[in-house]
């Protein structure tokens, strides 16, 4: 899974990182409330572990900021702030879970693998996605289109399925590969460009712009043709 951490005590950040990493997970830190909030609003994670108090923003405030902005990842509160009325003030806010500190490793892994078959549950009925001609089988990674099948890899069907979850949005070059290739920087190739001309040559129609469109200097996006 892919986990944001934000927490600002060096030592229980480290832990959580070092301890996940262990597991199999993908994590990206952050130790300030606004960025942490602007990487949870920009970024694709499967689950949020969110420290009470943070620099520049509460952690209560960028749980709802969240929420109000639309995203629906499942939220883990971690905090020393322990007491029915700070936990009620979390769930309130939008957070799914609460843990104090300390805490045991092994009940946040449960509390985590919870959250993530709750998510799961939730997204049953959004086995599929489908952009104009084109339809995205997510249970078969199977993509169809106009009901013909087309072959793909690993790495065109996961960009594919990124772009296609919401269309009209721009994916900068970083977000791709943060999301496709686990990296958080362009290691100085144009891997994306190449992946995305791949792309094109399968879905596109013969003639007429492509239904991957170019933001010159920023990214790309999916645009619904028909």
């Amino acid at each position: 899974m892919r986990i944001l951490i934000i927490e600002d005590e060096a030592r229980v950040a480290d832990f959580l990182n070092r301890g996940l990493r262990a597991e199999g997970h993908y994590c990206v830190l952050s130790a300030d409330g606004k960025e942490g909030l602007a990487l949870a609003t920009e970024g694709d994670f499967d689950i949020i572990l969110l420290d009470l108090m943070l620099p520049s923003m509460h952690g209560l405030d960028v749980c709802q900021e969240l929420r109000v902005s639309g995203k629906t990842t499942p939220v883990l509160m971690l905090t020393a702030m322990d007491g029915t009325e700070n936990i009620v003030r979390g769930l309130k806010m939008g957070a799914d879970e609460y843990m104090t500190k300390p805490f045991a490793f092994e009940e946040l892994l449960a509390r985590i693998e919870v959250l993530a078959r709750r998510a799961t549950d939730i997204r049953e009925d959004s086995h599929s996605l489908r952009v104009g001609p084109i339809e995205f089988d997510r249970a078969n990674l199977r993509v169809l289109l106009d009901s013909v099948p087309v072959h793909m890899t690993a790495k065109e069907l996961a960009i594919l399925e990124l772009l296609m979850s919401k269309p009209d949005t721009l994916f900068s070059r970083e977000r791709i590969l943060s999301n496709v290739w686990g990296l958080q920087m362009d290691p100085l190739t144009n891997i994306v460009d190449v992946y995305i001309g791949r792309l094109r040559k399968k879905i596109d129609p013969e003639s007429g712009p492509s239904r991957i469109e170019t933001v010159r200097g920023m990214g790309y996006r999916m645009n619904p043709l028909e």
